[in-house]
């Protein structure tokens, strides 16, 4: 399978390198650039499957590239990662093409799920195992049976099959109850390999991990 082509813009050094590594680690293709320009030259000069923008960049901000570039009728995937939280900003980042919007600070970890899910969103079923994970309906088949499972399940289900060998931050996880605290996460995720006999490692501190196959 060929890897993905990312075309990461972030002017800071030290956060740029950590994510290209993380998302390189993972077999994505990553091209990191500190500039509005060198995105716009890298973005004439090569073809990508996705574009993750900081909008506060020199040069060219991240808005009004991402805008060009749509006007220009290039229509790849873009997320946009920026300390710009205000309703404003972030209703201006969709208004000009944006498909997410991550709000700084956030956990590398974070990033990598999002970019997952947008590329496992033209895949559709996610095989692993005797699962079949239809990503699109939200629908687990085990053994072709297809299982029940409540609210909370499904959701720890879908951030788990769309990261498969990603250890998951536990405050990621977290989000997917409706009362969030350690203990309710693990009796959650225990619910959730008695449903499905599936083995997910709990890396302590940090969060659980369902193992590549």
């Amino acid at each position: 399978m060929m890897k993905k082509n990312i075309l990461l813009l972030e002017d800071d050094y030290e956060l740029g390198e950590t994510l290209k590594e993380l998302l390189e680690s993972h077999d994505y293709q990553v091209d990191l650039v500190e500039s509005g320009d060198g995105a716009t030259d890298a973005s004439y000069d090569n073809s990508y499957d996705l574009y993750i923008f900081d909008i506060n960049v020199p040069d060219i901000n991240g808005l009004d590239l991402l805008k060009s570039l749509r006007e220009a009728d290039d229509k790849t995937p873009a997320i946009f990662i920026s300390a710009l939280v205000d309703l404003n900003s972030i209703a201006k980042g969709f208004e000009v093409g944006a498909d997410d919007y991550i709000k700084k600070p956030f956990f590398p970890q974070e990033l990598l799920i999002r970019v997952n899910a947008k590329f496992v969103q033209t895949n559709r079923d996610i095989i692993y195992k005797n699962i079949r994970y239809a990503s699109n309906t939200k629908e687990l088949y085990i053994d072709d049976k297809i299982v029940s499972l409540g609210e909370v399940q499904e959701s720890i289900c879908d951030v788990l099959m769309r990261n498969i060998g990603s250890v998951i931050d536990k405050t990621i996880l977290m989000d997917c109850l409706q009362s969030p605290s350690d203990t309710g996460l693990r009796v959650a995720i225990n619910k959730f390999k008695q449903t499905t006999n599936l083995e997910i490692k709990n890396i302590r501190g940090i969060g659980y991990m369902l193992e590549k196959s």
